[in-house]
């Protein structure tokens, strides 16, 4: 599959998701969140998640311009998608389980993503006016 498709159809599930996910913590979890002390921790979950959902959509919208996705591109599409489900998995599954050590995962998640904006931000330094 076309590296310019999976970003698209990778973005849109994590954007569905999101929405999916944060209408469930405000209706059907909000008593259990609350009580917890995890809602913020739900919020930032699903916050994130629709952020690099909209972040691979742009990547995916990007490389439909070019013959060939650039390899810091590609590089920032994988840690947007594999930071996402570890930062935002990784908390939500803590919001709802309070297994603590999954705390200690979400880092790696976040340094994913940082990364992600990194690689995007030198795929941008590399592009020139005639588009390549």
């Amino acid at each position: 599959m076309p590296m310019a498709r999976l970003c698209l159809i990778a973005g849109a599930l994590l954007g569905g998701l999101s929405v999916a996910v944060g209408a469930f913590g405000a209706h059907g979890l909000r008593a259990t969140l609350d009580a917890t002390g995890q809602s913020a921790n739900w919020e930032t979950a699903a916050r994130y998640c629709m952020y690099h959902g909209a972040a691979l959509v742009s990547v995916g919208l990007l490389g439909l311009s070019r013959p060939r996705i650039s390899a810091p591109l590609a590089a920032a599409a994988w840690c947007f998608l594999f930071g996402t489900l570890i930062f935002s998995g990784c908390l939500a599954t803590l919001a709802l389980t309070g297994f603590k050590p999954l705390g200690a995962v979400v880092p790696v998640g976040g340094v994913m993503l940082i990364a992600g904006w990194l690689l995007m931000a030198v795929a941008g330094s590399r592009l020139n006016a005639a588009g390549g």
